[in-house]
């Protein structure tokens, strides 16, 4: 289909019936002078197990997608190397089946990580099924109680010049609330800390915490264990929404401030309320404003959420981007997502190469932290081409205001305002066509609240130049594909 919206975009009365949603004011958005930089001053840039390994991780694994990290794309920015969830399992392949789920613990109740699949983290010494005297665990879930710890291999990521990061579910093993394990530095034990009416919806694993003295001394041993190990990312799961605990929210962030360490607090799933926005951007650097993306461009089911559904959710949180505080999109599910996926079968990504282009144009015009989730060691040269463009990676890490100035039907138009010496202009527009059929634009750059042209723009995925245009004329636009340009007067 051929559509063209000249007459739509230039004539001022049939204009002011398109759905618009206006980009927040630069002073609703310009952070306030503040004495030193914020911790994630811009939207943190790294890699993350999930989308490749799931739940099955090795260190070998790990370790080598550090290696191709730290060579390839460090010098683009992307620093941070995070272990996804059940790095503490010896059978994680037994997820579903909880009552045969084995862990790690140190004695003090907190997981560690399997010295079978993590040889670094040291030898376990002591097995321990029940505390001694103890009625069989009512979860049957049986733990090994050890001493191991990350920090050999947070120091192997550190030598690298990346930062590490881990992820855990809120609350406390209930392992550890069986055997009425001691909170390290503490006179309480884990059943004073517990609330064993508050589970995860879908994990087996912890019970809550309680907000009380022993729910911070268990959250403080906690967060004092992963400074020691020399983590800079934490991401939490079961706690940004399905339920919303600000509570424990707020006990971590206090756990973390009292280590002195910086580390970046993630919380997740989403969607994260905008109710709770100013809440959440008090105590944490990201948040998730959806739930999981996986690479789909459309999906009829609610889960997992797809590529086009992410629009109007960048849209309604782009206000609330600012250093130190960054809505999160999600991961990247690009390139090679194997060998054991958290969702689905091993396979190359699902998205077309438009679609890999047009997620990136969105999450980067948004400002969303860019977490990459394709098996490193598998990269491909079209990957690797879309994730060192310098020109989209500006965008992201140094835009100072964006949003979306346009939706009328499957034409969304985004822009943002990047810093007066941005050597190829200070303002970028991004253009989606979100729907299945290709369109022919013809309009006025004022159309997107933009300042009369001439511009000289810069395509920042063909690096194209083309000087002094003075309108966008017959601008064709494939399905779900999107134009990024970069202005300058």
């Amino acid at each position: 289909m051929r559509l063209s919206v000249a007459a739509l975009l230039l004539i001022p009365a049939l204009a002011a019936s398109l759905v618009r949603a206006q980009a927040p004011s630069p002073a609703a958005q310009t952070p306030t002078a503040q004495s030193a930089s914020p911790l994630a001053a811009t939207p943190p840039m790294g890699w993350n197990s999930w989308d490749a390994y799931g739940l099955t991780i090795t260190e070998d694994q790990f370790r080598s997608n550090v290696k191709v990290l730290a060579n390839e794309l460090k010098s683009y920015g992307w620093n941070y190397a995070v272990i996804d969830e059940g790095w503490f399992f010896y059978n994680p392949e037994d997820r579903s089946k909880p009552d045969t789920l084995h862990y790690a613990v140190d004695g003090n109740g907190r997981y560690i990580p399997v010295p079978a699949r993590f040889p670094s983290a040291g030898t376990e010494h002591v097995a321990s099924p029940a505390a001694a005297g103890a009625a069989a665990p009512v979860y049957k879930l049986t733990a090994t109680i050890g001493d191991a710890g990350f920090k050999s291999l947070a120091d192997y990521v550190h030598s690298q010049g990346l930062k590490f990061g881990i992820h855990i579910v809120r609350g406390i093993p209930r392992a550890s609330v069986e055997r009425n394990l001691p909170i390290a530095s503490s006179s309480f034990r884990a059943a004073d800390a517990a609330d064993t009416t508050d589970a995860c919806p879908w994990d087996p694993t912890n019970w809550g915490v309680q907000n009380n003295a022993a729910g911070q001394a268990w959250y403080d041993s906690l967060l004092t264990q992963y400074a020691a190990w020399g983590v800079d990312l934490l991401k939490v799961d079961c706690i940004a929404t399905n339920p919303y605990k600000i509570d424990e929210i707020r006990m971590i962030r206090k756990a973390i401030d009292k280590t002195g360490r910086p580390i970046v607090l993630s919380l997740s799933p989403g969607p994260t309320a905008l109710g709770n926005a100013d809440e959440v951007a008090g105590q944490a650097q990201m948040w998730r404003i959806s739930n999981d993306i996986w690479d789909y461009w459309t999906n009829p089911k609610p889960f997992p959420r797809s590529v086009s559904s992410q629009f109007a959710a960048a849209a309604s949180w782009a206000q609330y981007s600012k250093p130190g505080n960054w809505p999160d999109a999600d991961m990247l599910p690009l390139g090679e997502l194997r060998p054991s996926p958290g969702d689905g079968q091993p396979r190359t990504s699902r998205l077309t190469p438009t679609e890999q282009q047009t997620m990136l144009t969105l999450w980067a015009m948004a400002r969303s932290p860019l977490i990459l989730g394709a098996n490193l060691t598998l990269l491909d040269d079209a990957t690797r081409k879309l994730l060192t463009n310098r020109d989209l990676i500006r965008i992201d890490q140094t835009a100072t205001r964006s949003g979306q100035v346009m939706h009328d039907n499957s034409i969304l138009v985004w822009t943002a305002d990047l810093p007066a010496d941005s050597p190829d202009g200070s303002k970028a527009l991004a253009i989606f066509n979100t729907g299945d059929s290709q369109i022919v634009l013809d309009c006025s750059f004022e159309a997107f609240d933009l300042d009369e042209g001439p511009y000289r723009v810069k395509d920042v995925w063909t690096g194209k130049v083309l000087n002094k245009i003075k309108s966008v004329q017959t601008l064709t636009i494939e399905p779900h594909a999107s134009i990024l340009w970069l202005l300058k007067k």
